[in-house]
């Protein structure tokens, strides 16, 4: 009976351990995980903000091409009433 009772302390001893180092294990990966999913969050956020300061830069230009297609057309219809 005393081997029976040792023998399911120890099964129990072993047990508890393997769990321990289970959780261990699944707690490293669920932190490398979200160490991961930050890095790629930032990662695209950072693009998402190039992307952004392209899509300002390129509309900043468009803008100045407009006014100066505008500023020529004024230049034109001025220079047409001139001659009239």
């Amino acid at each position: 009976m005393k081997k029976l009772l040792l023998s399911a302390v120890l099964v129990s001893a072993i047990t508890f351990t393997s769990c321990r180092e289970e959780d261990k294990n699944n707690a490293e990966q669920a932190g490398d995980a979200i160490e991961n999913a930050a890095e790629e969050t930032g990662e695209a956020v950072e693009g998402g903000f190039e992307a952004t300061g392209k899509a300002i830069d390129n509309a900043v230009n468009e803008t100045k091409e407009a006014g100066e297609s505008v500023k020529d057309a004024v230049n034109e219809v001025s220079d047409d009433l001139k001659k009239d």
